[in-house]
């Protein structure tokens, strides 16, 4: 069952117990959930500690896997809260439709991506996956279950969207796609020198392109720091309308017993990535795949991170701050000798999300991945985090594992309001190492008055 129930990174412990999602609403609705905790477990993709629950169990969602409708001409499609993003495409793509908002993957589940309100390559354009649900029934331990909209218990809906799960269960949802020409993408590889050439052209490549993120070779120095590829991207007039077969053949079959994505291999990754992407700037028509979820075509790659796993880390900076702080965060990881495996950066738009916690914002993005090396990677982190919030940004909770109570307050002052609304019989091990934490030292601190 451990392996069922990771996080993604793979540096969390597992859930120790794991109910089925009939079982738990039959639980839930008798008022029968008793005093353990709940948490939904969607595929796993998460890749911190939002997605455990050490206290209680997880609920696996993944038998709830239903399409339920779809209509052709709106677009908006109704389905069981565990259906794979991969299978929304595959039943939209023939009628010429495709979700709004895609993550980095496409093997998270519908309620997943509400309960996290992902966002992708678009965000400029089209916000972040909370903007797209219509709807969604949620069932909590009342007993009882609520359809939430905008208009329907529109204080429940704004608590679940991107909180984590933390409010109930959600069964099912309604999302609106968008109509496209079809499921390939033109894209366009442009070569930056160095940071500043990026920003310079950054908010441009926004307003022309319904796609765009910039690859960032981090291990770059000197003259070279900073230097990368922007990739933007629009589905293409004339191309396919069947989704390709999710996933690759290849795999990762099982865990080695070190680090396979060290810097040696690093540096002659980024060298090879760069030739390849960049050798040539005229567009050309491809997959939506190798576009949008480029990692998905090797199963189970996490595993080349070893037995100890890997964190990943997301900020998000003022767009007034970012000339000055993305360097500082690039450079704080070469100062610590930690190569980022994948390193993204991207502008967020100003599309504000119905979500009451919301990461995106206005500003840049900038996502890192290390290696787990224990104290030293955690200092890193914490730098990284220090840096992030000294500049009035914030860091990613559903890609964490590890970030002080006190970073998540300053990044999300407004948890609060959503802890007011969570179920109480819902918790994870992220809420109750930052929220929680804030909140017995507050209790403690009351009580010693």
């Amino acid at each position: 069952m451990a392996e069922r129930f990771r996080s993604f990174g793979l540096a969390t412990p597992p859930a120790p117990r794991a109910i089925q999602a009939d079982d738990a609403i039959a639980l839930l609705k008798a008022g029968q959930a008793g005093e353990a905790s709940l948490l939904a477990y969607g595929n796993g993709r998460s890749y911190g500690d939002s997605c455990q629950n050490q206290a209680g169990a997880v609920v696996d969602m993944r038998s709830l896997n239903r399409i339920r409708g779809f209509d052709a001409m709106t677009g908006v499609l109704e389905a069981d809260a565990g259906v794979l993003l991969s299978d929304v495409i595959a039943h939209a793509a023939p009628h010429g439709f495709f979700p709004a908002v895609v993550p980095g993957t496409q093997f998270v589940t519908l309620g997943g991506a509400i309960a996290n309100d992902v966002h992708g390559k678009n965000h400029h354009g089209r916000g972040t996956f909370g903007c797209h649900v219509e709807s969604f029934t949620l069932l909590r331990s009342d007993g009882k279950t609520y359809r939430c909209s905008a208009t329907d218990n529109p204080r429940l809906f704004a608590a679940t969207l991107g909180g984590m799960g933390l409010t109930g269960l959600i069964l099912s949802a309604s999302i609106r796609l968008m109509r496209v020409p079809s499921l390939d993408i033109v894209e366009k590889a442009t070569p930056f020198r160095d940071l500043g050439e990026f920003f310079d052209i950054a908010e441009a490549a926004d307003q022309a392109n319904e796609y765009a993120v910039a690859w960032i070779d981090q291990l770059a120095g000197g003259r070279h720091s900073g230097r990368g590829l922007l990739f933007t991207g629009n589905h293409a007039e004339h191309g396919s309308h069947t989704a390709a077969r999710a996933g690759g053949n290849l795999s990762v079959p099982f865990q080695p017993p070190f680090n396979v994505l060290n810097r040696p291999f690093l540096t002659v990754f980024n060298a090879a990535y760069r030739w390849k992407k960049g050798r040539t700037t005229v567009p050309r028509q491809s997959g939506y795949q190798g576009f949008f979820f480029p990692l998905d075509g090797v199963r189970d790659w996490n595993r080349l991170y070893g037995p100890n796993g890997l964190f990943q880390h997301q900020s998000v900076v003022p767009e007034e701050a970012a000339r000055i702080v993305v360097p500082e965060l690039l450079a704080a990881a070469r100062r610590a000798g930690q190569g980022s495996f994948l390193t993204v950066l991207k502008r967020f738009g100003a599309v504000r999300s119905p979500a009451l916690l919301s990461f995106p914002r206005p500003g840049y993005t900038l996502t890192l991945d290390f290696p787990n090396r224990g104290a030293a990677t955690f200092a890193l982190l914490g730098e990284l985090d220090r840096i992030t919030v000294a500049a009035g940004g914030a860091v990613n909770p559903y890609k964490d594992a590890r970030m002080a109570a006190a970073t998540f307050a300053a990044s999300f002052p407004d948890w609060p309001r959503l802890d007011a609304l969570r179920d109480p019989v819902f918790m994870s091990d992220f809420w109750a190492r930052t929220a929680g934490s804030i909140d017995l030292r507050r209790r403690g601190a009351e009580a010693a008055e």
